[in-house]
């Protein structure tokens, strides 16, 4: 089959492959680095022309073309699976409504549960000999969308990474609607903060809880980072990683040749992840590197899958928690922040995983805009935030001020343990709560 035939065949202009969107169309942006750019622009010229336009999406990373716009929401809606800073703007515009989901779930919802897209926009990387495109750095859910897709518009750029995967990370030439290429822009980075005294406090506590032959997770924030800067600068030897989003510790750590997966129970010698986002540094090191997979997350976020590697270390940031033992990881309130995620999957799956532990971690407080210090382990979660790991499945919770594992533990000594680990300047005022809501004996500390 001659495959750069089709390709040229399809070859179009973003102007012309927009052409397929319509009034009323569900239409997705996919997901975090490979959303479209040319095409978007192009879609965005095209507002005057189209009314609910309903976009799936998740993870933005960069402000849409078509989202700039003062009266954006007269034509298109924004529907996030899961929210960076950049969706919480545009959903403050009136124009966009996240989507609640157990990531580990959604290729699923695309296949059972969801209205079938119309016309879905990606960013991928040259189309190999064999008339296959990566997903890039997002395997993700996009095999089981783009299953359900009626026309599918591949973007070309050149700098996107291809990253290897078993399968669900490719698409052919074949199955695609039309090719634009685009101007080739850098991927878009997303870099983090140096981590601060509190992050290397936590991060203090949790590596030497960590044991040789290990397979990491690390989430988002500058608490894992600190604890994978730190993991690079360790003793530790032979990790593994089984991860939902690879971040750019996993890269310092792997060049200070801690990880070699010889470990791992599935995937051996393999880094897996379901996305991955960072800074250039991430993006040349899993390009065509075969020690790192891209999978589905349905794969990586299987708790039965997690479970499997032994030792697993699930690494994980807080928003808050309450007395009880309930993480809020999502929102402040009934103001959104990001979403479930896959922290509850991870939380499940790495104490059922022989030797795992899930580690929760968070500062003690948290600064207003007024400048108020709060404690971020609070009595009640505020109304509103969401429970985002509940009370039963919780296992150690970290600050700066100590860890605790509150497996079998009793309320009373829940509420103990957390207070032990609150800001000494709290304390008292939780332990007041705490009797309040019957969940402090009188032999408590």
């Amino acid at each position: 089959m001659d495959y750069q035939a089709m390709y040229k065949a399809k070859l179009t202009t973003a102007q012309e492959a927009v052409k397929l969107v319509k009034s009323g169309d569900w239409v997705d942006y996919c997901w975090c680095t490979n959303y479209p750019v040319e095409l978007d622009k192009a879609l965005a010229a095209r507002a005057g022309e189209l009314e609910d336009v309903k976009i799936r999406c998740g993870i933005t990373m960069w402000v849409p073309e078509i989202a700039k716009p003062d009266d954006a929401g007269e034509h298109f809606s924004w529907m996030p699976w899961h929210c960076s800073g950049i969706d919480r703007k545009i959903m403050g515009k009136g124009m966009g409504w996240f989507a609640p989901i157990r990531y580990s779930e959604l290729p699923r919802y695309y296949r059972d549960n969801v209205p079938p897209v119309d016309v879905a926009f990606l960013q991928v990387p040259p189309m190999d000999e064999h008339g296959n495109f990566s997903f890039g750095m997002n395997a993700s859910h996009l095999y089981d969308m783009l299953a359900r897709a009626k026309h599918i518009v591949v973007e070309v750029n050149e700098n996107m990474p291809w990253v290897y995967g078993l399968n669900k990370t490719e698409i052919n030439i074949g199955q695609v609607t039309c090719v634009v290429e685009g101007a080739n822009p850098p991927i878009a980075e997303l870099g983090s903060a140096a981590p601060n005294e509190v992050d290397k406090a936590v991060a203090n506590l949790i590596v030497p809880q960590i044991p040789n032959g290990a397979c990491l997770q690390l989430g988002i924030g500058g608490m894992p980072n600190a604890i994978g800067a730190m993991i690079a600068e360790s003793d530790l030897k032979d990790l593994g990683v089984h991860t939902e989003m690879y971040v750019d510790a996993f890269v310092d750590i792997a060049k200070a040749g801690k990880i070699t997966g010889r470990n791992k129970t599935l995937d051996y010698g393999r880094q897996v992840f379901a996305f991955a986002a960072g800074t250039k540094k991430l993006y040349d090191y899993i390009h065509r590197n075969p020690d790192v997979m891209g999978a589905p997350v349905d794969y990586t976020n299987d708790v039965h899958v997690i479970a499997q590697q032994d030792k697993f270390m699930s690494i994980n940031s807080a928003v808050d928690l309450d007395l009880f033992g309930q993480v809020n990881a999502e929102s402040a309130g009934i103001k959104h922040i990001s979403g479930t995620g896959g922290q509850l999957d991870f939380v499940l799956g790495a104490y059922l995983s022989n030797g795992g532990k899930s580690f929760i971690c968070l500062p003690s407080t948290v600064k207003g805009k007024d400048g108020t210090v709060k404690s971020r382990i609070v009595p009640t979660l505020t109304p509103g935030s969401i429970c985002t790991d509940p009370r039963s499945c919780v296992q150690y919770i970290v600050t700066e001020y100590g860890m605790v594992n509150l497996k079998g533990l009793s309320t009373w000594e829940r509420a103990e343990a957390l207070i032990s680990i609150a800001h000494p300047q709290f304390r008292e005022e939780l332990i007041a709560e705490a009797e309040k809501m019957h969940i402090w004996r009188k032999s408590n500390k």
